[in-house]
């Protein structure tokens, strides 16, 4: 049976954080699982760093595992910090900026 994660170890305790490193001046992926119904995907941010407003076909959960993030849902601006979580529907344009550096875990679910 093929494994439906990728890039982080099995049977052990992990750090979710600690899984993907800060970067000066740039936003750093770890994609943990991709597929057609569902992605999930660790990033941190440098301070300064976004992506810019766009709109996913899939329900965005965020949360945060560090620092804080200034997330924008639609006409709505949001400053999400550490241990805090925000969804942004689908279809719904949204964007992210790092006012400071921060982490985050990323689960995108598309309606098969």
């Amino acid at each position: 049976m093929e494994n439906r994660l990728k890039n982080i170890e099995f049977s052990q305790p992990l750090e979710m954080a600690a899984l993907v490193s800060y970067q000066e001046g740039q936003v750093v992926s770890r994609t943990l699982s991709q597929g057609k119904n569902i992605n999930i995907t660790l990033f941190s941010f440098s301070k300064g760093e976004e992506i810019s407003s766009h709109a996913s076909k899939g329900d965005a959960m965020v949360y945060l595992l560090d620092g804080e993030a200034e997330i924008t849902i639609g006409e709505e601006v949001f400053q999400v910090k550490e241990g805090e979580t925000i969804v942004m529907p689908a279809g719904i344009p949204h964007a992210l900026l790092a006012k400071k550096q921060f982490k985050m875990l990323l689960v995108v679910i598309f309606t098969p």
